[in-house]
C-alpha cells in the first residue's frame, strides 16, 4: 500500500540515518550554487552524495529536488536563451540519454565516478587554459556537445561539463549563457524522468530523501538568485572556475573514507 510505504516510520528511518545530516548540507551547498550560476549543482551534489550514499541515490535525488526546485525558474529563461544555441545540443542529449540510463545500473559505481571526475578536471583545465570560442556555434559542434552529455545526464545527471565548456567559454554575455545552460538542464531532466521510471530506479527512501531535501534545495536556489543579480561577467566566470576546481577536488573517491 502506498500509505505504508510513504509512512512515518519511512520517513524517520531516512531522517535518523546519520548520513541525513552531511545530505541536507549537500544539498543546501548544491542549491545555492545552482541559483547563483545555474549550473554546477550536480557538479557538487552528485560526488558528495554518491560518496554519502551511492551515485544511483545521488542521480535520483538530484533529478527530483533539482528538477522540482528549478523548473520554476527556469521557465523565465526560456524568453532569455539562445533557442539556436540550444535546440541542436538538447536534441542531440536526448539520444543519448537512454545509454547513460543503462550505464547507471549496469556499470561498476567506482568507474562511473571517475568518469564524473575526469569530466570535471578536463572542464577545469580548459577553462582556465584561456581558451574561448570565439565563433558562432556551429550545427556539427551543438550536435556533438548535445551527444557527449547526454550519456553524461542518463548515468550521473551530470549533463553540464560538455555544455559549460561550449557556451562558457564562448562571447556569451554571463545571462545569455546562464539561461542556455538552465534551460538545456531541465531538458535532459525531462528526458530522464520517464526512462529512470521504465527501468524501475525510483524507490520509496529515495522519493523519501528527495522530498525532504527538496525545500532546503529552492530555499537556498532563492539565495542563490539573489547573490546572482548585479554580478558581472568576470564575477560569474571566476565563481564557476572555482566551484569547478572545488567539484574535482570532492569527487575523488580517495577521499570517501573522509567524506564517510
Amino acid at each position: 500500500m502506498m500509505t505504508e510505504v510513504f509512512s512515518a516510520q519511512a520517513f524517520n528511518t531516512v531522517i535518523y540515518d546519520p548520513r541525513f545530516v552531511a545530505a541536507v548540507g549537500v544539498a543546501f551547498l548544491s542549491g545555492l550554487v545552482r541559483g547563483f550560476s545555474g549550473f554546477g549543482s550536480a557538479l557538487i551534489y552528485i560526488p558528495l552524495m554518491a560518496a554519502i550514499y551511492e551515485p544511483r541515490v545521488a542521480a535520483i535525488t538530484l533529478l527530483l529536488t533539482d528538477f522540482t526546485s528549478s523548473a520554476p525558474f527556469t521557465v523565465p529563461q526560456t524568453r532569455r536563451c539562445n533557442w539556436r544555441e540550444v535546440a541542436p545540443v538538447c536534441l542531440a542529449a536526448a539520444a543519448t540519454i537512454p545509454f547513460g540510463v543503462l550505464a547507471l545500473q549496469y556499470l561498476d559505481q567506482t568507474i562511473l565516478r571517475w568518469g564524473a571526475v575526469a569530466l570535471i578536471t578536463a572542464l577545469l583545465a580548459v577553462l582556465v587554459s584561456g581558451w574561448r570560442y570565439h565563433a558562432e556555434p556551429r550545427l556539427s559542434a551543438s550536435v556533438g556537445v548535445g551527444l557527449f552529455a547526454g550519456f553524461g545526464s542518463g548515468a550521473l545527471q551530470i549533463a553540464g561539463p560538455p555544455a559549460i565548456i561550449y557556451w562558457l567559454g564562448g562571447p556569451g554575455s554571463a545571462s545569455i549563457i546562464r539561461a542556455n545552460l538552465m534551460v538545456y538542464l531541465t531538458s535532459t531532466q525531462l528526458v530522464a524522468f520517464p526512462l529512470y521510471y521504465i527501468r524501475g530506479l525510483f524507490s520509496a527512501d529515495v522519493i523519501i530523501l528527495s522530498l525532504l531535501l527538496g525545500p532546503i534545495f529552492i530555499g537556498s536556489m532563492l539565495l542563490g538568485s539573489r547573490m546572482f543579480k548585479g554580478a558581472s561577467d568576470t564575477v560569474y566566470r571566476r565563481a564557476a572556475y572555482i566551484i569547478i576546481a572545488l567539484s574535482a577536488l570532492v569527487s575523488l573517491p580517495l577521499f570517501d573514507e573522509l567524506i564517510q
